[in-house]
């Protein structure tokens, strides 16, 4: 323990002590700060786990396809029902509505799950920080059954018609949802609260906007010419899923800038509103069909 010195002023008549700095003996464990460490860097899975993790469901799924000798280039109609994909009748006679979900992951060969898993791994790093991970999981699963839904819809009413009676298309593919996600980003990133500069916001925006409508005009192109080139696009599942990708972010707020509480029943009541429509639009269906 040192001790401290006391000095008087005799020029101010004053006996006020005045204090002196301690002097701490060596090895006292006192000394400078030490340097800030950096901080380890999260891998970037880690930042965007519901990206990854859809993008990973529907590479395994085609994996797992290919595996049981099913074409890489050219599945047949009959081995995409046999995986999951949309059909009307199946769905609306048969009852198996599961397919309206297991659709989104099974893909049309090779090329429709590359262009599908780019798009849908652009918009998703985008869209997490944004939405959360629980908010592109769920907007992933209900745009895409919404557009899948708008689908079978479409494809009950106006069948294919041909001499031997009426068929329904097959449909699959991960678009709708992925139409979902940029519906919601359209949203989102026009909210006064994100903490990026506006010019920024405005760019990323006009981005995604650009990216639905050129996809959305070049699906109707290439379907509009299907008799030629015998490629056919679900169009009602891009615009089934868009739309509700519009609606969906409508009630939310972006994670990012907003309390933590508010997101989240924001969020919720996003989750719930479209929960409750795609009920509703099911049992319609169902009416439709019985």
């Amino acid at each position: 323990m040192t001790q401290r010195e006391m000095h008087y002023d005799d020029s101010m008549g004053s006996s006020s002590p005045i204090p002196q700095p301690e002097i701490l003996p060596p090895g006292s464990g006192y000394g400078p700060p030490p340097e800030p460490q950096p901080r380890p860097r999260r891998p970037r899975w880690a930042s965007s786990p519901a990206t990854y993790l859809l993008v990973g469901v529907n590479c395994l799924v085609f994996l797992a396809m290919v595996a049981h000798h099913i074409s890489p280039f050219s599945p047949t109609p009959a081995q995409l029902m046999n995986w999951g994909a949309d059909h009307a009748g199946a769905v609306l006679v048969g009852g198996e509505w599961w397919r309206i979900v297991t659709a989104m992951f099974v893909h049309v060969g090779i090329i429709h799950l590359a262009t599908n898993m780019w798009c849908l791994w652009n918009l998703g790093l985008l869209a997490e920080p944004l939405m959360g991970s629980a908010g592109v999981f769920a907007v992933y699963i209900l745009t895409g059954a919404a557009g899948n839904l708008l689908s079978t819809l479409v494809n009950w009413v106006w069948p294919i018609r041909d001499a031997g009676g009426v068929a329904f298309p097959v449909g699959a593919g991960a678009s709708g949802a992925v139409f979902g996600i940029a519906g919601a980003l359209i949203v989102l990133l026009k909210s006064q609260r994100l903490p990026v500069p506006p010019l920024e916001l405005k760019k990323l925006r006009r981005s995604v906007i650009y990216f639905a409508a050129i996809n959305l005009v070049l699906g109707l192109s290439i379907s509009a010419g299907s008799r030629l080139t015998g490629i056919s696009i679900d169009n009602m599942a891009h615009l089934g899923g868009f739309g509700c990708g519009l609606l969906f972010a409508i009630p939310m707020v972006p994670r990012l800038g907003s309390p933590r509480p508010v997101f989240q029943a924001r969020l919720g009541a996003a989750v719930a509103m479209i929960v409750g429509i795609l009920v509703l639009f099911g049992f319609y269906l169902a009416k439709l069909a019985a």
